[in-house]
């Protein structure tokens, strides 16, 4: 039995119908995704409507003007409908915001927390300020440098092993990660003569890394020429900075040491911070100072008669003596750190302690 063919009135009788839904629809549609749902059910590509109007294929020619004056008048209607409850929908919106608790704008406001220096920064602030205090000024230098600075200027010849691979980064054009400031020493006498004070604060390289050494630390190095200047000299300022760095009550010691650049040289040690100096821990020996009660701080000399040489410095007239302190050492003992990779973790649960 074949199905019989779409007649005006019942297309139109369809077009009333869908008018009728979607009127009782919309008053149950409550927010805007359940709308625009509605929209697309009756009036999408594949809606409702769309489906009524593929029924005129069946209708005489003459009656097809009709029901799609029919058609536009109800799509006309249930795109007016849509809108209306649009806007009543942002309506409640609105009022369901006014109705809210209002803001009291005489509240104190919560505010962004403040930064604060990293403590290697802090630390190498504290450094150099102190040394600035004893009458030593601040000299900069590339950290890419030149062997000749880097090594031969400062008495460390070609077979040294300070020039061995494992302890330098060496880059394109016989150049290398400074493995320490006193390049910038070396270039600083080469552009003025004495009376010289300064200190070269800055990140050094060397290729090293475990829970004490890292490929990259801080380093301020000082240097100190004029005439007459005596080991007396050195002795007295790296005591006076160590008391101001450490405090005034800090036991200090020289210990004899070896360094290419200086001559004599000496290692220098105070109390330990963590034990007081008498090596006993909550477990036995210390274990910062490993029981001796020392802690090595920095290493200093008298500046080798071959460095003045090397920039033009006459060794019988000049006299001179130099330093070096690293910067994460100090801050780890001022904090009690143990592992110097925490600096540089970028953790904010350590650096927020500080």
């Amino acid at each position: 039995m074949t199905e019989a063919a779409p007649t005006p009135g019942s297309i139109g009788q369809q077009l009333k119908v869908l008018g009728a839904e979607v009127v009782l629809s919309l008053e149950s549609v409550d927010d805007k995704t359940a709308l625009e749902a509605l929209r697309v059910e009756v009036l999408g590509k594949k809606g409702k409507l769309t489906k009524i109007l593929r029924g005129l294929a069946g209708v005489a020619p003459e009656e097809r003007p009709k029901i799609g004056h029919a058609a536009n008048e109800v799509k006309a209607a249930v795109e007016r409908a849509i809108e209306d409850k649009a806007k009543l929908l942002d309506q409640a919106e609105r009022q369901a915001r006014l109705d809210r608790p209002q803001l009291d704008v005489t509240l104190p406001a919560f505010g962004q927390p403040h930064g604060h220096l990293h403590p290697l920064a802090a630390t190498m602030k504290e450094v150099c300020d102190t040394l600035c205090g004893l009458g030593f000024s601040i000299a900069e230098g590339p950290e890419v440098e030149d062997e000749y600075h880097n090594f031969e200027a400062l008495n460390i010849p070609q077979n040294h092993p300070a020039r061995d691979m494992q302890d330098t980064f060496f880059v394109d054009g016989g150049r290398v990660l400074r493995t320490h400031t006193s390049p910038v020493q070396i270039r600083a006498m080469e552009s003025q003569q004495p009376p010289l004070m300064i200190i070269a604060p800055g990140a050094v390289y060397r290729h090293d890394d475990d829970v004490t050494h890292s490929p990259m630390f801080h380093q301020v190095e000082g240097l100190m020429v004029d005439r007459h200047v005596t080991f007396r000299h050195l002795k007295g300022v790296l005591t006076a900075f160590l008391h101001r760095l450490f405090g005034e009550d800090v036991s200090v010691r020289f210990r004899p040491s070896y360094f290419p650049f200086t001559e004599p040289s000496a290692e220098v040690d105070i109390a330990c911070v963590i034990c007081g100096g008498d090596g006993s821990g909550a477990a036995g020996a210390c274990r910062v100072c490993k029981g001796t009660g020392w802690l090595e701080i920095l290493g200093s000399g008298m500046v080798h008669p071959a460095v003045f040489e090397h920039v033009g410095y006459d060794p019988e007239v000049y006299t001179g003596f130099a330093f070096g302190i690293g910067v994460e050492r100090v801050a780890m003992l001022k904090h009690g750190i143990d592992d110097i990779r925490l600096f540089f973790a970028n953790d904010l649960r350590f650096i927020q302690q500080f």
